[in-house]
């Protein structure tokens, strides 16, 4: 959700501002989403990287995180929508991570659709991770394949995203759902996330279903 700070310069305000305006991007494409049938969405919300960024700015997205998630909880609830984070915890504050549970708890048999807010979240991290969880399962190495793996990735029972979409012309993939993402669809805009809407979500989709996926095979060739 690329775009925020840029989008807040513009119109000479803090990052703070355009922040907020992204969250309010997040609800309409999630209504976008509802609408076009799209079951999973994941949303970038803050890298492990993200903590190099100024204090001030840091203080003002946790902040942020956690207004959201206690103000937001009811509508997700009532809309059927399942909540689940990705990411560290242990570098989040207690009450956040208090409110991540509430969250999570209170929508888990929610079936409308899943949000997954990447939250201290990093590609490399989460395969770290499985790692740590391979070993202190005593998993033995020739046991060890795409399977195990991906058994013990952050959410494991999310599918891989089809499609990822950058932001504000974003060509970068950010330590982003390294593993999952391997073959996903990618789309660069260079729309601004607070500015990114659903005709944007639904000409991205558009253009996803015209390509043909072959996830690094060929198709046979007709036979003449």
């Amino acid at each position: 959700m690329d775009g925020n700070g840029r989008w807040a310069r513009r119109r000479r305000h803090p990052a703070s501002f355009g922040h907020r305006a992204g969250v309010r991007a997040i609800k309409t494409v999630l209504q976008a989403c509802e609408d076009l049938g799209v079951h999973y969405l994941s949303i970038y919300a803050f890298s492990t990287e993200n903590w190099t960024r100024p204090r001030a700015e840091v203080r003002a997205l946790m902040r942020l995180f956690h207004e959201t998630m206690q103000r937001e909880i009811d509508e997700m609830h009532r809309r059927g929508v399942r909540i689940v984070v990705s990411g560290r915890r242990d570098e989040l504050s207690p009450r956040m991570c208090e409110r991540i549970d509430e969250a999570m708890q209170r929508t888990a048999n929610n079936r409308n659709g899943v949000l997954n807010v990447c939250l201290n979240y990093g590609g490399r991290a989460e395969i770290v991770d499985a790692v740590k969880k391979l070993m202190a399962d005593g998993v033995a190495p020739e046991a060890v394949d795409e399977a195990a793996i991906s058994a013990r990735m952050y959410v494991p029972d999310l599918p891989d995203p089809d499609l990822i979409i950058r932001t504000a012309g974003e060509r970068r993939v950010s330590n982003f759902l390294l593993w999952q993402g391997a073959y996903a669809e990618m789309l660069v805009t260079d729309t601004l996330w607070p500015d990114f809407g659903a005709a944007d979500l639904k000409a991205a989709i558009d253009d996803y279903a015209s390509r043909t996926r072959r996830f690094g095979g060929r198709p046979e060739e007709a036979a003449v």
